[in-house]
C-alpha cells in the first residue's frame, strides 16, 4: 500500500505546496482523501485499472477546489465521490455550471455518495465519523490488505479521532495551527495536539499535513511544528508534497 501527499497546504496554494489531497494505491483500488488543487496531479499517479473514489471531508473550498478539473480525468472505472450526507446537495451543485463542467459532459460516470459510519469499497473496510469543525466535517479509518489508515483533517481536538486513529499503522491528521495558537473559533489542530491524539490512539506513525499556508509559509516552519510533535509522538512526519510512504 503507498501513500502519495498531493498537496500538503491549507487555506491557499504557495511555492511550499498545493492544497490538501492525498492518493492511497492499493491491490484493489485508488483512494483520494480530499480533493484540493493537488487533486489535478492525482492522474500522474493512479492506476486506472483499478476503481477510484474521492473521500471529502467537507466542502471548504481548499479541499475541494481541484474537483474543477474532473475533465481532465479517464476514470474508465468511474469515480465515487463519498461527502458528509449534508454537503451533497452542495456537492453536486458545485460540479456543475457555471462553475464547472458538469458530469454528464465528462468521459465517465460520477457516483455521489453520503459516507456513512461502516461503509465498504473494493474490498476496504471504511469508517467514518465527525470530527469538530465549523462545517459538519467528516475524519476516515481505511483497513485493507492488514493495514489501516485514520485521516483526520479540519478539527480541533475530540474523541473520534482517537477512534478512528486506534492502532492505526498511520494516522494523518491536519496542523493548521502553530504550537500554542489560539484557533479563534475555528477548530484546528497545532503540532503538539497532533502528537498527543496520535500517542492516546496508540497510532504507529503520525503525518502532519493541511498546514495553513499563512502560519506556514516555508518547508522550515514546518520542520519546526514536526520537531515540537517529535517531543510527544516520536515518529511524527511533517509531510510536504509528493511525499510518498509505503506501508
Amino acid at each position: 500500500m503507498k501513500i502519495i501527499f498531493l498537496g500538503t497546504n491549507g487555506w491557499f496554494d504557495t511555492k511550499t505546496g498545493n492544497t490538501v489531497c492525498t492518493l492511497i494505491k492499493t491491490d484493489s483500488c485508488n483512494i483520494i482523501l480530499d480533493a484540493g488543487s493537488g487533486f489535478v496531479k492525482a492522474d500522474r499517479y493512479i492506476d486506472n485499472t483499478k476503481p477510484t473514489a474521492v473521500f471529502l471531508s467537507h466542502l471548504h473550498l481548499d479541499h475541494i477546489i481541484g474537483l474543477h478539473a474532473l475533465a481532465k480525468f479517464k476514470f474508465p472505472k468511474g469515480l465515487v465521490i463519498y461527502a458528509p450526507q449534508s454537503a451533497i446537495k452542495a456537492l453536486k451543485a458545485f460540479i456543475a455550471q457555471p462553475f464547472t463542467v458538469p458530469p454528464k459532459g465528462l468521459s465517465f460516470k460520477i457516483k455521489f455518495s453520503a459516507a456513512l459510519k461502516k461503509m465498504r469499497f473494493a474490498g476496504m473496510e471504511i469508517n467514518a465519523l465527525l470530527l469538530v469543525h465549523s462545517s459538519d466535517c467528516l475524519g476516515y479509518r481505511f483497513k485493507g490488505q492488514g493495514k489501516t489508515i485514520a485521516y483526520c483533517t479540519d478539527t480541533g481536538s475530540c474523541e473520534n479521532i482517537v477512534k478512528l486513529g486506534n492502532n492505526a499503522d498511520l494516522l494523518i491528521t491536519e496542523c493548521a495551527l502553530r504550537k500554542g495558537q489560539d484557533d479563534g473559533g475555528w477548530p484546528h489542530l497545532d503540532p503538539i495536539q497532533a502528537a498527543l491524539l496520535a500517542k492516546e490512539a496508540n497510532a504507529h506513525r503520525l503525518v502532519l499535513t493541511h498546514f495553513d499556508a499563512d502560519n506556514y509559509p516555508s518547508k522550515k516552519h514546518r520542520s519546526i511544528a514536526q520537531t515540537h510533535a517529535r517531543k510527544v509522538f516520536p515518529k511524527s512526519i511533517a509531510a510536504v508534497d509528493r511525499l510518498t510512504i509505503t506501508l
